[in-house]
């Protein structure tokens, strides 16, 4: 107990007697046998009254056992069903968790991972892929401060995610594995490397990886076809030394459009899995590219990231230039990127403004704005010579384009001259201010819309920041791209806005979910909330129509449409109670990724276990590997010592004895007539 609390108790005893003391021998001219007794029974209630708002306590040191944590990590995917193993995992996993030796010694932990790594519910072997690396990962976090081994059961085959062979795992990795390891002949198709899109009259190339595992001599064909017509085949020849090929050929656009293409592998005598032997793409013909100017005052990284995102898109070309060197047609292009502007840009920005040219205005540290406010271009801003950190807030409500919140919020803040911004037009914003954690409604990104001019407005530099942020959160820089691109889109198209926007990709692997959102506005250009949409599918091949409602998800309307057959399907999205349709196709492609693997991963598997100090098991090894966790001394509970801080006094008890004490004292007054 500390000294303080000690001293407040001493202080309350003495206040306790001296306000008894007052009240029965100093304020009392005659005194009474029971008048001590008085005394004694006022003094105590006080005290105990005082000790409750004192409230001692005392720090007791408190012992805790804490068993070694035992990560079971099931694999929930489709392949483990593909290799007809998903009863013989569940039996495995039972075993080891009503095992009462293994119970005792560990605290056990199931999870099962897919495409992500979640808490056991119910094992349905029907993931569409598979990370191996991000279970590993997330399991090492979870318990990074305890003893904690990992039990994998698993065929071992990854389909998305790093290699997880060398991942540097604190933890020792158990792998059971699962599915049949005998060495099958199989020829596959690996990888195909086409561009997403191709401009009208032109060929564009086609890289494909072709791969053979066996022990003999093997031959094959190999053709791409699009619809039912093979427009390439050539013959391929593998051995057991050489045993990938790669076939480059080239395919003309001979019209516009999304065109879809089927590669396949003739099958191999006695191959046992021939779905790995085809694989579906689609290219895009385009009878236009847009061409975007990038013209700056300084050298920052700021540039060569937008070239890379404006640029992902083969549709776009990005020129850069710096503005006291710019000798061409600036109507040229149909996007000027302003970068820093100063004094140097007069010219342009007289051309811009006559011309009526949408631009991207991005300012920043060495930004002029005293000469930017005298041009009139609709937006001011009143600013100083010092520098502010600005982060990003999105804003759900933005309707001008459908734009997806890709995780602004998170994102290292941009740097620009401090001061007041205001617009003269009227603007949309899209993102706001963040400064110092107090959320603004100034913007950050804002969009003009005019009937005949269009611009937006980004104030502040670093950027490039804000794509390697990206990628960090989602191992992808495409979420950045397609931001950067929904931007550039909007402002470098001069086709009329449509109210209805529908977007889909063109091809979907077999058993994944199909997700399409639509954006819809009202008659003045707002995004309405209150609509009914509705999208219409149909099978080109069996004719077989369905329909699905969108859902409403903060601006924009989405659907999610699973269990549908591989094939051609066309869709028309309506908007119910309005003469508003947009129509488009995908493909549903027969390639399973979970369906490639002839065989469980061995070798990877293996090397897991070595590279994390662990030893690796087959399915018919559950007593082994039940002995050795149970024999093995590195798994040992941990007694740990923590301090309590335990009250002294219950103030239930404390009240019932200050009441009993008071209602004593009341009957000896009333007894003896003071009352």
């Amino acid at each position: 107990m500390q000294v303080t609390v000690l001293f407040l108790l001493f202080l309350a005893l003495l206040l306790s007697f001296s306000i008894a003391y007052f009240q029965y021998y100093y304020k009392e001219k005659t005194k009474h046998q029971f008048t001590p007794f008085l005394l004694i029974l006022r003094a105590l209630s006080l005290f105990l009254l005082f000790s409750l708002f004192i409230n001692p306590s005392i720090e007791n040191e408190v012992y805790q056992n804490e068993k070694p944590v035992l990560s079971l990590l099931t694999d929930n995917s489709s392949s483990i069903a593909f290799f007809n193993e998903t009863k013989n995992i569940v039996g495995f996993q039972d075993k080891l968790n009503t095992n009462s030796v293994i119970k005792d010694k560990f605290e056990i932990q199931n999870f099962q991972f897919g495409k992500a790594l979640q808490l056991q519910d119910s094992l349905t072997f029907s993931e569409n892929e598979t990370n191996i690396f991000e279970a590993i990962a997330e399991t090492n976090k979870l318990n990074a401060a305890k003893i904690a081994p990992i039990i994998l059961l698993t065929d071992g085959n990854q389909t998305i995610g790093s290699d997880y062979e060398f991942i540097n795992s604190k933890q020792p990795i158990y792998p059971v594995i699962f599915g049949d390891t005998t060495v099958y002949s199989d020829v596959k198709i690996t990888q195909i490397n086409a561009n997403t899109y191709s401009f009208l009259g032109n060929k564009f190339p086609v890289e494909i990886l072709l791969n053979y595992e066996g022990n003999e001599n093997v031959s094959s064909v190999f053709t791409i076809s699009s619809k039912g017509k093979t427009i390439f085949s050539k013959n391929v020849f593998f051995t057991p030394q050489k045993n990938t090929v790669t076939i480059s050929t080239t395919i003309e656009s001979t019209s516009k459009g999304i065109h879809f293409y089927n590669a396949s592998l003739q099958k191999i005598s006695n191959e046992k899995n021939i779905k790995n032997n085809a694989k579906d793409f689609t290219v895009e013909v385009i009878d236009e590219q847009t061409n975007v100017l990038i013209l700056t005052s300084v050298l920052h990284p700021d540039i060569g990231v937008l070239k890379k995102s404006i640029e992902s898109n083969k549709q776009r070309k990005a020129s850069i230039s710096f503005i006291n060197d710019f000798k061409y047609q600036i109507t040229d292009y149909q996007l000027i990127i302003l970068y820093q502007v100063t004094n140097s840009f007069k010219n342009i920005l007289s051309e811009i403004k006559a011309n009526k040219l949408p631009f991207l205005f991005i300012s920043g540290a060495n930004t002029d704005w005293n000469f930017v406010n005298t041009q009139q271009l609709g937006f001011q801003k009143k600013a100083i010579n010092q520098t502010e950190n600005y982060g990003a807030i999105f804003n759900n409500s933005y309707a001008t384009f459908l734009q997806n919140n890709i995780g602004f919020d998170d994102f290292p803040p941009l740097k620009d001259r401090f001061g007041e911004i205001l617009f003269t037009k009227e603007y949309q914003t899209l993102l706001y201010q963040n400064i110092n954690g107090i959320q603004t409604k100034t913007p950050l990104l804002a969009t003009v819309n005019e009937e005949t001019h269009k611009f937006a407005t980004l104030f502040g530099e670093g950027f490039w920041k804000w794509r390697a942020a990206n990628f960090l959160q989602t191992n992808s820089f495409e979420e950045f791209d397609g931001f950067v691109g929904n931007l550039v889109s909007f402002l470098a198209s001069n086709k009329k806005r449509n109210r209805l926007e529908v977007r889909a990709d063109n091809l979907y692997s077999a058993n994944s979910t199909i997700n399409i959102s639509a954006f819809y506005l009202d008659n003045t250009y707002k995004f309405d909330p209150r609509a009914s949409l509705e999208i219409t599918l149909k099978n080109e091949a069996t004719k077989k129509v369905l329909k699905f409602p969108f859902s409403l998800l903060n601006n924009s309307y989405q659907v999610a449409i699973e269990n549908l057959t591989s094939g051609l399907y066309s869709y028309t999205v309506t908007v119910l109670g309005q003469n508003l349709t947009k129509s488009g196709q995908f493909v549903i492609s027969e390639y399973q990724m979970e369906e490639q693997f002839t065989r469980a991963n061995v070798e990877k598997l293996k090397k897991l276990a070595l590279n994390s100090g662990g030893k690796m098991y087959y399915q018919n090894q559950v007593e082994t590997l039940l002995q050795d966790l149970s024999q093995n001394e590195s798994f040992y509970t941990i007694q740990k010592a923590s301090k309590k801080e335990q009250e002294m006094l219950d103030w239930r008890w404390m009240l019932f004895v200050i009441i009993g004490l008071l209602t004593i004292e009341w009957f000896v007054r009333k007894y003896i007539g003071k009352i």
